[in-house]
């Protein structure tokens, strides 16, 4: 009989329930869910489990998630109506009881029974769209084709619990349900290109083709040919080929490092935005392409207008949902989660066992600029993982940079970590704004007052 209440056995028993099961902790990471409720998502549970509630529900808050709740105020809620995206941009209704977890009256997590009533209306769905499909007998595209145009990435590839950062989630799921022009500005290595693969696949479009190209990449005579298509003759050595406005029609194409653009190539991709119809170079006659725009800049875009190196009637037609991904040195409380998820990533790729990193280690990443940002705290655990057998990386596994870099022992001192980053914060406000302080208060949106008492508690 006391088989029967082995954790294994009751962990199977609910898997077989035809209703979703969460249990999070009281930090709100989940810790189970069930087959039923992996079903409902189209998550596998090694991409869940371990994360934060919000980070895999971006579209729910601490105020609209049921679970998280119960969390806050200890109290059961039952049979209550929950509507949220999932990552695939899917809108989900349920019917959730969910009860607090507790022990000698502390509250140790939260667990919630979930019943999807949206099936139906999801099928029927379904049953229109193939209906209309056949009804403008739609070529279905070879797997070829699909492989070449297809985004790679979801939401869900976007690690990080940074409050900033679940924001910018949360606003990727709500752009990806409009067509409108998206405006997406970052460093190099802040992760802009996952956050427009997201985009694409949470949307209407995500079945059709995703087209990407760096405009920094090739000159402007022959971003021309690229982007409209040529015609045989159009110029010496010209065939007919289709650009990439035709091969993405329906689908989305995303512009990199636009500021890259000739100013005169811009004006071009103005009409098309305008009015929807292309000219292939060379041609006389118009295209009409359907194509949703999502462009990219490695710098402000303000600045890339004062630079004239982007027009500013462009910046204002694309500019209408915009995104600044920031860079990793203004989201330092994610550095522990990234450096956990690249090292479980690359542990995978090289069949290693790497446990994690040092406290010192981890102190000498929270003192480092990053300026190659995510990517360059990828790339550098890529490479030690890739040749070392250990189980902890330690200062001497790390590059000469970084072990002559001076570094206190790391303490897991919440305290300490939201000072870092405040601190970072306000140094690049007040960068920003040549030092003056008034300003640099109204750019981190707090009274003057506060910022001084900030400056002096921080010793800045």
């Amino acid at each position: 009989m006391k088989d029967l209440f082995l954790r294994e056995n009751i962990l199977e028993i609910l898997d077989h329930l035809e209703e979703g099961i969460h249990i999070i902790d009281k930090n709100g990471i989940i810790q189970y869910y069930n087959k039923f409720a992996q079903g409902i998502d189209g998550v596998e549970p090694e991409k869940v489990i371990g994360r934060h509630l919000l980070e895999v529900y971006p579209s729910l808050t601490e105020e609209t998630s049921t679970l998280l709740t119960v969390i806050r105020t200890g109290v059961p809620i039952y049979k209550k109506e929950q509507t949220f995206l999932n990552y695939k941009g899917e809108k989900i209704t349920t019917i959730n009881s969910s009860i607090p977890i507790k022990s000698r009256g502390k509250i140790l997590g939260a667990l919630e029974i979930s019943r999807d009533i949206t099936t139906v209306r999801q099928m029927s769905e379904k049953i229109v769209e193939l209906q209309d499909r056949l009804y403008n007998n739609e070529k279905r595209r070879t797997k070829e084709d699909k492989s070449k145009s297809s985004a790679k990435y979801n939401l869900l590839d976007i690690v990080g619990e940074n409050k900033e950062m679940l924001r910018l989630k949360s606003l990727a799921l709500k752009a990806a349900k409009s067509d409108v022009s998206i405006l997406i500005s970052g460093d190099t290595g802040t992760g802009k290109e996952l956050f427009v693969h997201s985009i694409h696949n949470a949307s209407p479009r995500k079945n059709k083709p995703f087209i990407a190209q760096n405009c920094a990449a090739l000159p402007g005579n022959l971003l021309e040919g690229i982007l409209f298509g040529t015609i045989k003759g159009g110029f010496t050595g010209a065939e007919d080929r289709p650009g990439l406005f035709e091969l993405a029609n329906g689908g989305t194409l995303f512009l990199d490092e636009i500021n890259s653009m000739p100013l005169e190539l811009q004006s071009k991709l103005l009409r098309v935005l305008q009015d929807g119809n292309i000219r292939r170079v060379g041609a006389t006659n118009t295209i009409e392409v359907d194509v949703r725009i999502i462009a990219a800049t490695n710098i402000p875009p303000e600045d890339a207008v004062e630079r004239r190196q982007m027009r500013r009637d462009l910046f204002y037609r694309l500019n209408v949902i915009s995104f600044e991904i920031p860079p990793l040195r203004e989201r330092k409380d994610d550095i522990p989660i990234l450096t956990k998820y690249f090292i479980e990533k690359y542990n995978e790729k090289f069949n290693k066992n790497v446990k994690g990193v040092s406290d010192e280690v981890l102190s000498i990443f929270y003192n480092h600029e990053w300026d190659g940002n995510v990517r360059e705290l990828e790339n550098l655990i890529e490479g030690i993982i890739s040749i070392s057998d250990l189980e902890i990386i330690e200062v001497e596994d790390l590059p000469y940079k970084f072990r002559q870099r001076k570094s206190k022992p790391f303490e897991l001192s919440l305290k300490e970590i939201l000072e870092d980053t405040e601190r970072t914060i306000i140094k690049e406000a007040l960068k920003r704004t040549d030092n003056n302080i008034t300003q640099a208060a109204e750019l981190l949106k707090i009274p003057r007052q506060t910022l001084q008492y900030r400056l002096q508690k921080l010793n800045i």
